[in-house]
């Protein structure tokens, strides 16, 4: 089956940039933990949390989709893909609790006055980091665009994104250094608050899936008219989607002539299904209910 071949692919390719974000994020999350907590540097033990959150979210995507690519069963008539998703919650929430404690932790350093121990490590840190972060970002956009993955798409903002997080990592280090006690801590919130973002973020995005948000407009649009290409369709009805992981069911209703055989129908119907799978990736199965008209 063609969709159970394309699942397995992704299926590899999350898990295999899963673990390499895994690897790469804990030498960096030991790197950044070290040198801040030694230096004091809010800035830096807020990279490291996002860093700790990295690791999280790529363990969640790994185990995500080992569970999503296993076959259909009698529980299971759909698959498991929406596993991705409800993992993408856990994610969600941990990143927002954690942003929260971090900005806490912020505000009292600068209530504290509390003062960075400047090291050059800390800036050496920060350089690896950007390198690393520029190479992962490089290699899940490669592999994002082949196997056309949410969730390798969403790894590959994420690297794209920390590269920014520690350039202003950076500017809070030298900043405190400059005698600018309070850019440290205000850095800190700002990360904080980005990863709090990020995690609202996953947490919508996944709670739409769970909850059987209907397609987009536009979507709904393009289906239709490549379904009115048939001349036999007097008439689209009705149409609702069901997503099951990062493709969709969908229910169509149509009117046809009323005096047609149930067998010539069938075959329409089942050549509407065929063109829909072939035309939009984001569909996994069409479900056509007949109208006579």
């Amino acid at each position: 089956m063609k969709n159970d071949d394309e699942l397995n692919r992704r299926s590899k390719a999350i898990k295999h940039v899963s673990l390499i974000g895994i690897i790469a994020n804990l030498l960096l999350l030991t790197l950044k933990f070290i040198v801040g907590f030694m230096a004091k540097s809010q800035a830096m033990l807020a990279d490291s949390l996002n860093s700790a959150g990295d690791i999280f979210a790529s363990f969640m995507s790994y185990i995500g989709a080992k569970i999503s690519s296993k076959p259909n069963d009698d529980d299971h008539p759909h698959g498991h893909g929406k596993a991705e998703y409800v993992f993408t919650q856990l994610i969600s929430i941990s990143m927002i609790v954690a942003s929260v404690m971090m900005i806490n932790s912020s505000i009292e350093s600068i209530i504290n006055k509390a003062q960075v121990e400047f090291s050059i490590w800390l800036v050496i840190v920060c350089v690896i980091t950007i390198f690393t972060k520029f190479l992962l970002y490089l290699y899940t956009r490669v592999k994002g665009k082949k196997h056309n993955s949410l969730l390798i798409e969403a790894s590959m903002e994420d690297h794209r994104n920390d590269m920014f997080v520690t350039l202003g990592t950076l500017i809070g280090i030298v900043g405190s250094y400059l005698g600018y006690y309070y850019i440290d801590g205000i850095i800190g919130i700002f990360i904080s608050c980005w990863i709090a973002y990020v995690g609202f973020g996953l947490f919508k995005t996944s709670y739409k899936v769970l909850m059987d948000t209907n397609i987009d407009e536009e979507k709904q649009k393009d289906i239709e008219n490549k379904v009115m290409e048939f001349e036999e369709i007097l008439h689209v009805d009705s149409m609702i989607s069901k997503p099951i992981g990062n493709k969709n069911i969908i229910i169509l209703k149509v009117s046809m002539n009323g005096e047609m055989t149930i067998n010539v129908s069938h075959d329409i119907a089942g050549k509407i299904k065929d063109k829909l799978i072939k035309e939009f990736d984001y569909i996994y199965d069409v479900i056509i209910h007949i109208n006579p008209h």
